[in-house]
């Protein structure tokens, strides 16, 4: 099949967005932040950026909804920007098998997390960019701010306070990790970060735009380089093994991009050199992806034969 030209993609997600409509089954809410509980699972909403950052969308594509997991990417994105390889020495790059808030492997590879967006490999990567400027929550939102081009941007206070209320899991992988030396703030300090950090709302728009450097392989909206093509390369190649919990290699049969998904209903996704996506819909399955956004996705490669294979 030959890849569509840009200006189609509108009429795709036209198309994309009435066989959602039809879908009967879209999956549960996350039920265990009870900020997140009430969300209307048939919510659907989904954007395509170009590189230079024009965006089409349907649907719910400019609600705010809560980004959860999908900051991982950017977080990583930026503490890759500072220190390089070295990161790579506190957080593994190979798929977990497990549950995203599993603490089983830790204890067998030495409080190394087996990815950085699993929950363990997050918090390592937000404490080390904490270490690095101070506030790696404040740092990702501006981040997100100037990449998006929305300045209105922010944190959802009641989702934070939710996830913190309910946060004894992540304080237990935290404490965990610092036992063996693998995190340089007090946890409480990195919990209250992290939790912030899931906290961004942000809309497909936002979502797609801001992701835009990674099809850019590494340039910034402004045109100024954040990473390196390789570290681009590293970024995409993790998303993809990686970035849809302990279903990323059904993803990748499916959907064929790099992707990350969060618990909030929304998926990110690239297609290096050609654009990128983010689709939103609250109702998950039982490994934590939204329902409806997967099978969005799967039909938009299909449509439109763009792919990394």
């Amino acid at each position: 099949m030959m890849a569509i030209m840009a200006p189609q993609f509108q009429s795709v997600l036209d198309r994309i967005a009435g066989e959602v409509e039809r879908t009967p089954g879209r999956g549960r809410p996350a039920d265990y932040i009870p900020a997140l509980a009430a969300c209307d699972p048939r919510r659907f909403g989904m954007a395509v950026a170009e590189p230079d950052g024009t965006v089409y969308g349907v649907g719910d594509w400019r609600e705010p909804f809560s980004a959860q997991s999908i900051t991982k990417v950017f977080t990583l994105a930026l503490d890759l920007a500072r220190e390089g390889d070295d990161l790579w020495d506190h957080v593994g790059r190979e798929p977990s098998g497990n549950p995203f808030n599993s603490l089983v492997q830790l204890e067998y590879e030495s409080g190394i997390p087996r990815n950085p967006f699993i929950n363990a490999g997050a918090l390592v990567v937000t404490d080390r960019l904490h270490t690095r400027t101070g506030d790696a929550a404040g740092e990702l939102l501006a981040f997100l701010r100037a990449e998006s081009g929305n300045p209105g941007l922010g944190f959802d206070e009641d989702v934070a306070a939710s996830e913190t209320a309910h946060g004894d899991r992540n304080a237990a992988l935290g404490h965990f990790m610092s036992s063996y030396g693998n995190i340089d703030n007090p946890v409480p300090e990195l919990l209250e970060q992290y939790f912030r950090q899931c906290s961004v709302s942000a809309s497909c728009a936002d979502l797609a735009r801001a992701t835009g450097f990674l099809a850019r392989h590494g340039i910034r909206a402004d045109g100024s380089r954040l990473l390196t093509r390789s570290q681009a390369k590293q970024v995409n190649a993790v998303m993809l093994t990686c970035g849809t919990y302990d279903a990323a290699g059904e993803f990748a049969h499916r959907v064929g991009l790099p992707g990350k998904s969060g618990v909030g209903g929304g998926i990110i996704a690239v297609v290096p050199g050609r654009c990128t996506l983010c689709v939103w819909s609250p109702g998950l399955d039982e490994r934590g992806n939204s329902v409806a956004g997967v099978a969005a996705l799967d039909r938009f490669t299909t449509l439109t034969g763009l792919s990394v294979f």
